[in-house]
């Protein structure tokens, strides 16, 4: 143990009780041995007559002469220095950061003058150890508790604390705050397997005190800066406000204690195109950039506030964007209660940036001399505020094809003609932007643009022109339907009257009869052509349809085995089922048909193999209206996608997909009937369809029909009688078992403008049994019925007829016969002509084409309700 000599002139550890080596000792002990048994060899040589005595003497006098020797010469060092470094060593002695050392037994090993006059230990005796001392406070248990753990895990460890009191009673300044830093460090002892723990304890309370004296003054500075007259707000490089000051957020009406760094972009403070005047102030690289922009900030109640900036940009030396730094001004009224030009002149820029179209001054050269925010929204990446400076034209905002229009446009302009054509034009780089120019000549030019020629107005029309293009198609859908419809209702006629006439030269002939085959023929080619109708009616959303509450899963599901065989074994098909399906309503047999023609479709696009997939989610109203579907309403949907991984369908294909007729199949492969079908079947259902192709990669086809919400009707006593009957007449039947329902003897008025189904109809009911009577439209009907004095059990009536339809001639029986049963036989839907009925009128209802069965079922299951 030393302590510190004053006369001596430089510092000595406190405490230093590391292992002295003790190799030395050992070699000089057994040098003397060997050096003695030396002389004792010379001098009693002559009297030792034991020869083995004399050759160990003499052994050893070599060896001890060998070591004198090398002692001499330095091979061997009978003292050797100290392998520790003298300058390490210094280094740690003289560190103001106090050191000590301490075993795995807590005791001391090392300490330094510094670790002494931190924690007050004057003199060796006073020395402890870091857990002893600082153990005994509760600021630092903690922090001693952690390192000591830290490194008897063999981690280095770093802890600051705060203390009431100073470790060195003498150090006490009477400020009551006292800062520490203590770090550890596990080292490894030399000599022995033992690990050492090194602390190093600093008091950083002065380091502390400095801090917090920079952190006030900057507290100081934020608060002036926060209350100046005026605005600011600095923004990254990506526009995220990092900081704006306590004015700005008042104006903006921005709570300051919410407000987070980076929360807030700058585009959400800009109202209107005012973002691109910002984006348009671009520094060269390395450099800064300094723009004065007169435009309208957001408030956070949705109002404008007039302001003029003065904002400067930097760039990196990449030319990358960087942060930029702004200061703001407030142009509000009443804000400086000063109204001179400089206000007009502030007015009227507000005007010219916030007006929604994009305006551009030019001379007679056609290069651009002004602009608003708008123009450089709507041609950003064509044209910059540094373009313009240089003399870009406005034929860098033009396509080729447009230039020459707007040449005799500015022409004439330059003439100072007052009507100019507008100019329709589209965007140079996006064929899908559509522009409208309006050119107007200038005719009192200022002194601050006295080339001023022209004045540009465009306003985008992709819009409109988009609407456009959808009415085009939708009127053409709409003209196709109905010529389809009509075509089929007349078609129809035509099948019912042929497999009337069939059917009954069948009941005619025996099967073994020589034309009976050719019979069968044909009522099998007029069954085929009767599907071909389905389609067209399917289409012009005029097909008979019989909606239920369905789970597309279950539908899905249940029509899996069947798609699996029409795909064939070179496809895959995969389901994808979302969980708690909404329910839908539509009809099965028909939305059975949508899914089969799509995903045969899909197996015809891939005829090398594939993935077939079909997905099922519920989507939310939000999302619909996310995704702005024009004239899709927004609602909860059911979305069903068919998608596959073929060769995809061309934009101009995909165009005309749902057009009747259309099909890009061989002659003979294709009707071009099946997606119309799946148009109508979808669009009759309530929903909506949507194709999305990529040539080479695959389509699909994205149907949303619309999610079915039970609606609780409460039934009258009225009603509720009457469904309790008719369920007393099924339940009947049942137990009754099949009977024949082809006969009976009744009075039937037919009334139908086709004369082949009239023959057809009244031959086939009156063999039956059934008395017939005819009629060629609603009025003859009528009459017929005044003429039997209303004895009619029953009417079979069509209902698109001359003079008076079938939906007339029911309104007018019910006046004098309410309970007149009556059927309507039609090519058309039900619905398509039930919704100008009233709502309690009951009638049956029979599709066209049909058989002979069809309608003697029909009619008597009428009768006996």
């Amino acid at each position: 143990m030393t302590e510190t000599n004053p006369g001596a002139g430089k510092t000595v550890p406190l405490v230093d009780r590391s292992a002295k080596p003790r190799s030395v000792s050992r070699l000089v002990f057994l040098a003397l041995v060997m050096i003695g048994a030396s002389v004792v060899f010379f001098i009693f040589k002559d009297k030792l007559n034991n020869e083995l005595m004399l050759a160990v003497l003499g052994v050893l006098a070599v060896v001890g002469i060998f070591f004198l020797v090398s002692t001499v010469i330095g091979f061997v060092a009978i003292m050797p220095k100290s392998l520790s470094d003298p300058l390490a060593r210094a280094f740690m002695d003289s560190h103001p950061e106090g050191t000590l050392i301490t075993d795995s037994k807590d005791r001391v090993i090392y300490a330094n003058q510094a670790y002494g006059a931190i924690t007050g230990s004057a003199r060796a005796a006073d020395v402890q150890s870091i857990e002893a001392i600082l153990s005994r406070h509760k600021e630092s248990t903690e922090a001693v508790y952690r390192l000591t753990n830290a490194m008897r895990e063999g981690r280095d460890g770093q802890e600051e604390f705060r203390m009431t009191q100073p470790l060195n009673p003498a150090a006490d300044n009477g400020s009551g705050a006292y800062w520490y830093r203590l770090r550890g460090r596990p080292i490894a002892r030399p000599d022995t397997d033992e690990r050492l723990m090194s602390w190093q304890l600093s008091d950083i309370s002065h380091e502390r005190t400095e801090q917090e004296l920079v952190f006030k003054e900057l507290q100081h500075a934020i608060d002036y800066l926060d209350h100046a007259p005026s605005g600011f707000f600095s923004a990254g490089r990506g526009g995220d406000i990092v900081y704006l000051n306590a004015t700005l957020a008042d104006w903006l009406g921005i709570d300051l204690t919410a407000f987070l760094p980076g929360q807030l972009m700058l585009r959400d403070l800009v109202a209107g195109a005012g973002m691109a005047l910002i984006e348009s102030v671009q520094a060269e690289p390395g450099r800064n950039r300094t723009a004065q922009l007169d435009l309208d900030l957001l408030k956070t109640n949705g109002q404008s506030l007039p302001v003029r900036m003065i904002h400067r940009v930097s760039a990196t030396r990449d030319g990358a964007p960087g942060e930029s730094r702004t200061i703001v001004i407030s142009r509000a009224e009443g804000a400086n209660g000063v109204h001179d030009v400089a206000s007009a002149e502030m007015r009227f820029t507000r005007f010219f940036n916030n007006t929604p179209m994009a305006i551009a001054s030019v001379d007679a050269r056609g290069r651009i001399l002004r602009t608003n925010a708008p123009f450089l929204q709507m041609f950003a990446g064509l044209v910059t505020r540094d373009d313009m400076e240089r003399g870009a034209a406005f034929d860098s905002v033009l396509r080729p094809d447009d230039q020459k229009a707007f040449a005799e446009a500015l022409a004439q302009a330059a003439d100072k003609q007052g009507s100019i054509s507008p100019i329709d034009g589209r965007h140079p780089t996006v064929e899908e932007r559509y522009f409208r120019y309006y050119v107007n000549a200038v005719i009192d030019h200022t002194d601050d643009e006295p080339e001023e020629t022209a004045i540009i107005y465009a306003v985008e029309t992709t819009e409109q022109k988009a609407l456009e293009a959808q009415m085009a198609q939708t009127q053409k859908m709409n003209a196709v339907g109905t010529l389809a419809g009509g075509i089929a209702h007349d078609f129809n006629n035509v099948l019912t009257a042929i497999l009337l006439s069939s059917d009954h030269l069948l009941l005619s002939l025996r099967p073994s009869d020589s034309s009976f085959a050719d019979l069968m023929e044909i009522k099998r080619n007029a069954n085929r052509a009767a599907v071909l109708v389905r389609q067209l009616l399917a289409f012009s959303r005029k097909q008979t349809m019989r909606p239920t509450v369905l789970s597309m899963t279950d539908v899905i599901g249940d029509l899996r085995m069947l798609v699996d065989r029409l795909t064939g074994t070179s496809v895959k098909l995969q389901l994808d089922f979302a969980r708690d399906l909404w329910p839908v309503k539509t009809d099965l047999g028909q939305f059975e048909q949508v899914l089969i023609n799509l995903t045969v479709n899909a197996r015809d696009a891939m005829p090398a193999g594939g993935t077939v997939t079909i997905r099922t989610r519920n989507v939310e109203s939000g999302e619909i209206s996310a995704l702005n579907h024009r004239g899709m309403e927004v609602s909860d949907y059911v979305l069903i996608e068919v998608e596959d991984e073929g060769t995809g369908i061309t934009p101009d294909v995909l165009e005309q997909i749902f057009e009747p007729f259309f099909t890009t199949k061989e002659v003979g492969k294709g009707t071009g009937l099946g997606l119309s079908m799946v148009y109508g079947i979808v669009k009759q259902s309530g929903g909506y369809i949507y194709p999305d192709s990529t040539v080479g990669k695959g389509t699909v086809f994205r149907i949303y029909l619309p999610r079915h919400v039970e609606e609780v009707v409460e039934l009258t006593a009225e009603a509720q009688v009457e469904a309790e009957a008719a369920q007393a007449r099924l339940a009947k039947a049942a137990e009754a078992g099949p009977e024949d329902l082809t006969g009976g003897s009744a009075v039937v008025l037919l009334v139908e403008d086709e004369e082949a189904v009239r023959r057809g109809g009244k031959r086939i009911l009156e063999a039956r049994g059934y008395e017939v009577h005819e009629a060629g439209n609603g009025v003859e009907a009528l009459e017929v019925l005044e003429e039997l004095g209303g004895k009619v059990d029953i009417i079979v009536s069509d209902v698109v007829m001359p003079e008076m339809d079938g939906p007339t001639l029911l309104r007018e029986l019910r006046k004098d016969y309410p309970d007149m049963k009556f059927i309507f036989v039609s090519g058309y839907a039900e619905d398509a002509f039930a919704r100008n009925l009233p709502a309690d009128a009951k009638f049956g209802f029979l599709p066209k084409p049909f058989s002979l069965k069809q309608l003697a079922t029909a009619v008597r299951e009428m009768l006996d309700e």
